[in-house]
C-alpha cells in the first residue's frame, strides 16, 4: 500500500518532476508545522487515551508531559515558523517523530503521509485564493486540507505520481470510465452505466471483467478528490475511490445510494429560506456476491443554477481568500451578512429535525456582487434526521438507510454545532480576525443566536477518532462558547 512519507516523496519526485524537487524541499518545514500544530491541538483538547490532565501549554499523559505554545494549539491557529512541541523536555518539529514517541506507530505513518502530502500541495502553480471564477477553481484553490485534523493530506493507497495526477490542488483534468454494467447486476437507478475514477480503473476494476468500459468523461476533481465537475459545471459525480482520505477510505455506500433522491425529496418540501441543495438525482452500484459493492458506486448531484452576478464559494475557500488578505470594503458588515446566511436556514432546519453536517467542505455561500445572499448544501452522509421531529411538525421521513436517523436531540444538536459553528463558522472568525484586525469577540457577538448561547460548543475529535479501534464512530471534545452568557 502505497503511503509515501517525505523521503519517499522526494525521491519519486526526483525521478518524475525534478522541477518539483527545491520547491518541495522549501515547503517541508513549513508543512511539518502545520501538521504538528494540529496534532498539538489535538492533544490539548481532545479525549485522546493517557491524557491526565491538562493546563495551559502542557498535557499530562502516562507517555510523560506534552508542552508547547498554547496559542498555537487554538483551532485554526496560524503554524508558526519552526513550531516545536516537547515531551518530557525532548523537542519535536516532526509531528510524525511526535507520534512515535507517544506509541502511534501507525498513526505516525498517516501524519508522514500527510506532511509529505501538504508539502507537495504547496508546490502547485500558485493561484491566489479569491472570491470570483468557477467552483471547480474556487474549490481547487483550497491547499491545506482539513483544517484541525493531523491528516489533513493523507492520501494512503496513492503514489506520489498519482496524487499529482489526480489530487485537486495541482489542478488536473482527469477522464473518468463510463462503464455498462450488465443489467441484473446493476443496483439503483438510471441506465446501468457505472462512473469510475482513473484510479479505481488502474487498481480495482480488473478483477470484475464482466465490467466493460465503453468510454471516457473529462472531468475536474473538486475540494473532494474523488468528486469531479462534469464539463458545464451544472452537474457532481461523486466517485469510489479505495484510498484512505483524511480519515476514512473513500468509497459509496449502499445507503448512500438508497438516500440521496429521499433526503433531497425531504429537505426540498421544508422550503428553508434561504437553502438549496445539491439534489443527488441519480445513484448505482454494481451487486458483488448480490449486495452492491462500496468500491463500484457513484452518485450525481445537480448544481442550482446561479443567475448573473452570483458565484457560489465553498467556505473552506472562503476562510483560504480571506487569509490571503482578499479585499473586503466592509469586513465587519460582510460577516455579519455571512453569518446569517449560515446559521438561520441550518437553526430553522434543526427546530424540525434535520441537522445538517454544514462543514466547510460540504457548505458553500452564494455571493452576489460580492455580497453574501444565500446557502448551499451537498452530500448527505453525514445528516441527522429524526423522524419524531419531522411528524410533529406535519412531515413524514422518508425511508432512511445506515445511520442517518435519530430521535436523540443532543446527537442532533452535537451534529449541527460541530460542524456549522465550531467547525465552519469558527474557521471564518479566526481568518476575519487575523486578516481585517477585528477583535473575535466582536465577530462572535454578530453571530449569535438565542439557540447556540448555552454550554459548550462540541467539535469533532478527529486525532481521537482516528486513534480509536472504529474510526468512524463520532467522537466529542468541548470547546468554550463564546456566545455564551
Amino acid at each position: 500500500m502505497h503511503a509515501p512519507d517525505p523521503a519517499a516523496t522526494l525521491t519519486a519526485l526526483r525521478g518524475a518532476r525534478p522541477d518539483l524537487v527545491v520547491p518541495f524541499e522549501r515547503a517541508l518545514p513549513g508543512a511539518r508545522a502545520a501538521v504538528l500544530g494540529r496534532l498539538w491541538g489535538a492533544y490539548t483538547r481532545e479525549p485522546i487515551p493517557g491524557v491526565r490532565r491538562r493546563e495551559p501549554g502542557a498535557v499530562h499523559l502516562d507517555a510523560g508531559v506534552l508542552t508547547g505554545p498554547a496559542d498555537a494549539a487554538e483551532p485554526y491557529a496560524p503554524a508558526p515558523d519552526g513550531l516545536t512541541v516537547r515531551l518530557d523536555g525532548v523537542p519535536y518539529t516532526d509531528p510524525a517523530a511526535l507520534a512515535r514517541a507517544l506509541g502511534h506507530p501507525g498513526f505516525a505513518v498517516e501524519v508522514d503521509n500527510s506532511v509529505a502530502n501538504l508539502a507537495l500541495a504547496r508546490t502547485a502553480p500558485a493561484r491566489a485564493p479569491t472570491l470570483t471564477g468557477t467552483l471547480a477553481e474556487l474549490e481547487q484553490s483550497v491547499v491545506d486540507g482539513h483544517p484541525l485534523h493531523p491528516c489533513c493530506r493523507t492520501r494512503i493507497g496513492m503514489s506520489t505520481p498519482e496524487v499529482l495526477r489526480y489530487a485537486p490542488e495541482h489542478r488536473p483534468v482527469v477522464r473518468l470510465h463510463v462503464v455498462r454494467v450488465p443489467p441484473a447486476r446493476w443496483y439503483g437507478g438510471g441506465p446501468p452505466l457505472l462512473l469510475v475514477h482513473p484510479w479505481q480503473r488502474e487498481h480495482v476494476l480488473d478483477a470484475y471483467p464482466w465490467l466493460v468500459p465503453v468510454g471516457r468523461q473529462p472531468a475536474r476533481p473538486l475540494m473532494s478528490l474523488r468528486t469531479m465537475a462534469l464539463p458545464g459545471g451544472a452537474v457532481h459525480v461523486k466517485t469510489a475511490v479505495d484510498v484512505t482520505m483524511t480519515s476514512a477510505v473513500r468509497t459509496v455506500s449502499p445507503a448512500a445510494v438508497r438516500n440521496g433522491p429521499a433526503v433531497t425529496a425531504l429537505l426540498r418540501s421544508l422550503a428553508t429560506p434561504g437553502l438549496d441543495v445539491l439534489a443527488e438525482d441519480r445513484a448505482g452500484a454494481v451487486l458483488v456476491d448480490g449486495e452492491p459493492s462500496r468500491s463500484l458506486a457513484y452518485l450525481r448531484r445537480r448544481v442550482p443554477r446561479l443567475a448573473p452576478g452570483e458565484v457560489a464559494v465553498p467556505f473552506a475557500a472562503l476562510a483560504a481568500a480571506v487569509r490571503a488578505g482578499h479585499p473586503l470594503p466592509d469586513p465587519l458588515g460582510f460577516f455579519t451578512a455571512l453569518a446569517g446566511v449560515l446559521l438561520d436556514p441550518l437553526l430553522h432546519l434543526l427546530r424540525h429535525g434535520v441537522a445538517l453536517e454544514a462543514h466547510g467542505q460540504n457548505t458553500l455561500v452564494v455571493l452576489r456582487d460580492g455580497h453574501p445572499t444565500r446557502l448551499l448544501y451537498r452530500d448527505f452522509g453525514g445528516v441527522r434526521i429524526s423522524p419524531a421531529a419531522l411528524r410533529r411538525a406535519g412531515v413524514e421521513a422518508p425511508p432512511l438507510h445506515g445511520d442517518l436517523a435519530t430521535d436523540d436531540p443532543d446527537a442532533l444538536r452535537a451534529k449541527l454545532l460541530a460542524a456549522a459553528v465550531s467547525g465552519t463558522l469558527a474557521e471564518q472568525v479566526a481568518a476575519f480576525a487575523h486578516a481585517y484586525s477585528i477583535m473575535p469577540e466582536l465577530l462572535w457577538t454578530r453571530a449569535a443566536r438565542p439557540e447556540l448561547r448555552d454550554g459548550p460548543l462540541p467539535v469533532k475529535a478527529t486525532t481521537a477518532m482516528r486513534l480509536a479501534t472504529d474510526p468512524l464512530t463520532d467522537v466529542w471534545a468541548s470547546l468554550p462558547n463564546p456566545m455564551a452568557g
